[in-house]
Parts: structure tokens; sequence; C-alpha cells
């Protein structure tokens, strides 16, 4: 299946549109040992960003408690089947360079609020084995309430949920790839990590807001009506 979730996928990009990249975390992540003998890649990434909602942080927290609904409205075009009570398979389309693609599934734990933070953790997926990759996903997103001077008389609130996404995503490339230098390999894959993990939260932050603004018959914040894409 190929996802149109992205509308430019990386296999689109060629190595001379990509600069250098560089790791933005550490981690003590170790990549599980390969049948191949051929050592796993690691590409890590870390991103930050927020969304903006036309009310208080109850209203706000309520709806994220219930992602038994958004959650999937939200994801589509992605596949999303639901793991139990709080997790979900996400399925979210081919990618890839150097003539080498892979199409990543995984299992994401949303755990319940604590003390006002939502985490989010990789959750393995019931009979499924990940073709040649492996993904460490931690996410974590926080409410803070702000005055808004636009609604209510200049008395109003909204909430900003601010989250932040560590990543990491090991991949044992076939050994044609392993020809390529090093520093190209991992410099590439960082890059393309980064702007796969950038594109996609940005339609589904886009997707989060227009969906919660329209359930609750609220208008969207003057800054999230242009789509971020």
């Amino acid at each position: 299946m190929q996802s149109q979730f992205i509308e430019h996928s990386p296999r689109d990009i060629s190595e001379a549109m990509l600069n250098p990249g560089s790791s933005f975390i550490e981690s003590d992540y170790v990549a599980p040992e390969a049948s191949s003998g051929l050592e796993a890649v690691l590409f890590k990434s870390q991103f930050v960003d927020c969304m903006e909602m036309q009310a208080d942080a109850a209203t706000v927290a309520q709806y994220l408690d219930q992602h038994q609904g958004w959650f999937c409205r939200c994801a589509h075009p992605m596949t999303v089947n639901p793991l139990g009570d709080n997790g979900y398979a996400l399925t979210i389309g081919k990618f890839g360079s150097f003539g080498y693609e892979v199409e990543p599934k995984i299992g994401l734990n949303l755990l319940p609020q604590d003390q006002g933070v939502y985490r989010i953790h990789t959750l393995p997926v019931p009979d499924y084995v990940p073709p040649g990759y492996d993904v460490d996903f931690n996410a974590a997103m926080q409410l803070v309430e702000i005055p808004d001077q636009s609604t209510n008389g200049g008395k109003g609130v909204l909430t900003r949920v601010e989250w932040q996404l560590d990543l990491v995503v090991a991949i044992q490339f076939p050994k044609f790839i392993h020809k390529l230098p090093q520093a190209l390999i991992q410099n590439t894959g960082d890059r393309v990590l980064s702007q796969i993990v950038r594109q996609v939260s940005r339609r589904l932050t886009y997707k989060v807001q227009e969906d919660f603004h329209s359930k609750l018959g609220l208008p969207m914040p003057q800054k999230s009506k242009k789509k971020l894409f």
C-alpha cells in the first residue's frame, strides 16, 4: 500500500537535497541482534511542537482521554487497528532512500494521563515481527492553559497542548546499502526520519485540532486556520 499521508515521500528526495543531520538525543537503546550478521544502523530524532485548543484545560483533557474516538479518525489515511483499551497498531506508509524501502508498522500505547501529563510508548504488535527494523517511540504531552483576550470579552482562555517526541529507529539494511559510506547512510537516514516526523506530526496536529473544535462547535484558533503543510 502506498500511503498518501505524506505529500512527498522521502524516496522522492535525492541524496543531494539532504543536508548532513545530527542525532538530537542520547539514548541507551540497543537494537536487537540481526540474523544476517550485519549491524543495524540507528537513526534518532527529537521533535517538539504544540497545538492550541480554544477551550479550558479540563475540556481538552476530557477530549484527549477519549482517544478511542479521535485517534482513529485523525490518523486516517494511515491504517489504525486497536490493541486493547489504550493501544493501536499504526501502519504509516512506504518510505525509503538509496532504492531501499520500508513500510513502518508500530504499536503505540496511549497511557492515561498522570498529573496532567500524557505519555505514548511503543507497544508490541501481536503476531507481527518487523521486517528488518525496530522502533523505540517515546512521547509526552502536557496541557498549559493561557489567557485568550480574543474571546469572552477579553477574559477567555485557550489551552496549549505541548509535546515532545524522542524516536529511535534501527534498520537492518541489505548488503548493497552497506557498500555506501557509513556517514552518508547515517546523515541521510537522520534527515529523512526528521522529515517524516515533522510532516506527519503537522498533519496529525491539524486534524486533531479540527476534530476537537468541530466536535464541540468551537472556532479554530486564528493561528491554526492555515494548514501547516
